[in-house]
């Protein structure tokens, strides 16, 4: 997953911090445009896109997306699925 976190709109409430199952954002020495710490996603790997984060933050300043996936991988996970 990729997630991408706006220093214009976040104001450092932390609440993605507290919401994420996994754990994938920490505070970071980052300041964001109210002087804040931001949010980071430090360990985006482990992101299984539920969008809690991106869903809770009252700024909208979290962004969630998938990553593009290589065509094979792709076309082997459509044949998984058919089978």
């Amino acid at each position: 997953m990729k997630i991408s976190v706006d220093n214009v709109r976040c104001k450092g409430c932390g609440i993605c911090i507290g919401v994420c199952p996994k754990k994938v954002f920490e505070r970071s020495k980052k300041r964001n445009s109210y002087g804040s710490p931001m949010p980071e996603p430090a360990r985006a790997g482990e992101c299984i896109g539920c969008r809690l984060c991106e869903q809770m933050c009252p700024d909208a300043a979290i962004n969630v997306e998938e990553e593009a996936r290589a065509p094979e991988r792709k076309q082997k996970k459509q044949d998984a699925e058919e089978e």
